[in-house]
């Protein structure tokens, strides 16, 4: 079979019969669409076209071995020019949900700037505040639940008693972004940033840093070069605490965790850390107090997700304005249609353009 002739075999196979030929060929080749998923697979196996053709001969083989779903009744010829294309067959062998649609403006509803309320603390933030008095905390929530607001009360609290305040993050404008968010609430003469490129009001009582910073900071005083600002160190704040799985950086989280004073309270926050109780006791079993986690999981701001068709449409992505779990049953039909019309749009008339 010639390269030609494969490609157009490949052509013909369903998407899910292609991302299975891919696998051990193409790296993430579920981020691909179709075309681009026969270019890679072509391109990937051309010093081996014998055996992937093998491979699409066996696949073939074992799809028309299964009994095939009953197909719907054929509609009448002459569909009349301007109406919407024929919907395809729902994909993936999973049972299609009975829950009706929701429509694209109950799915946009209430988006939008909130009518301005008092802020109250929700009972998570006091409980992290309140367990931070005495030990340390990791506090793990969703995005947007407010870590941020548990972070600034707990250095207020910490200057007002003259002791100097860390905050740690992963990134350099990640602590840009900070240290301009932290000048506007302390003051700018209160707030200093130390990153590999901004050195800036280094004595301040509240000292923003990449995580990589701190550690260096207690390399020096485990050497014995002591840093004054280790002497009245009071917290230690490390945020985006995920980084500590991180199989290159995350011996930085542990190492500047190890080496923190003992008279510090540690602050670890995360919105996605996949195991905050094993982090906190190992904390505990390092350090000299107990470590509290404190562990909220119901999202202060949910998520909706809707699919933007390369024609401008956007329509709802589920059946539902919440993002479901379950199968792909949950999908929106007007999604599934303008997707499967976009792959079929896109499918080569030819060899693929490289």
């Amino acid at each position: 079979m010639t390269i030609d002739e494969l490609e157009q075999l490949l052509v013909q196979q369903p998407v899910a019969v292609l991302h299975r030929l891919a696998r051990g060929r193409v790296h993430r080749h579920f981020r691909a669409g179709k075309r681009r998923l026969i270019e890679m697979i072509l391109q990937h196996s051309s010093q081996n076209l014998a055996g992937l053709e093998s491979d699409v001969q066996a696949l073939i083989a074992e799809r028309q071995s299964k009994p095939q779903p009953p197909q719907p009744p054929a509609r009448p010829a002459g569909r009349a020019a301007g109406s919407p294309p024929r919907r395809p067959a729902h994909r993936g062998g999973e049972p299609e949900s009975a829950e009706a649609a929701v429509s694209l403006t109950a799915w946009l509803e209430g988006i939008g700037v909130p009518a301005p309320q008092p802020f109250v603390p929700d009972p998570w933030q006091e409980e992290a505040l309140a367990a931070l008095d005495e030990t340390d905390v990791v506090v793990s929530v969703p995005t947007g639940s407010g870590k941020t607001y548990v972070a600034v009360e707990a250095a207020k609290r910490a200057i007002a008693q003259n002791q100097t305040v860390i905050y740690t993050s992963p990134l350099k404008a990640l602590s840009n972004t900070k240290y301009t968010e932290f000048s506007k609430i302390f003051g700018p003469d209160k707030v200093g940033i130390l990153t590999g490129d901004r050195q800036e009001n280094g004595q301040a009582p509240l000292l923003i840093m990449t995580t990589e910073i701190l550690r260096n900071l207690l390399y020096d005083a485990a050497s014995g070069e002591i840093d004054i600002r280790l002497d009245t160190l009071g917290l230690v704040i490390l945020d985006e605490s995920q980084y500590i799985a991180d199989p290159e950086r995350g011996v930085v989280w542990e190492e500047t965790i190890i080496f923190c004073p003992s008279q510090a309270k540690l602050l670890l926050l995360s919105a996605s850390i996949g195991n905050p109780q094993d982090i906190a006791d190992w904390l505990t079993s390092i350090r000299p107090t107990t470590c509290q986690l404190v562990r909220h999981s119901k999202r202060t701001v949910p998520l909706r997700a809707g699919y933007l068709h390369p024609n401008g449409k956007l329509v709802p992505l589920f059946k539902t304005a919440a993002i479901p779990s379950g199968h792909a049953g949950h999908l929106h039909p007007e999604a599934k249609r303008l997707f499967f019309e976009y792959e079929e749009e896109t499918l080569p008339s030819g060899r693929p353009r490289r």
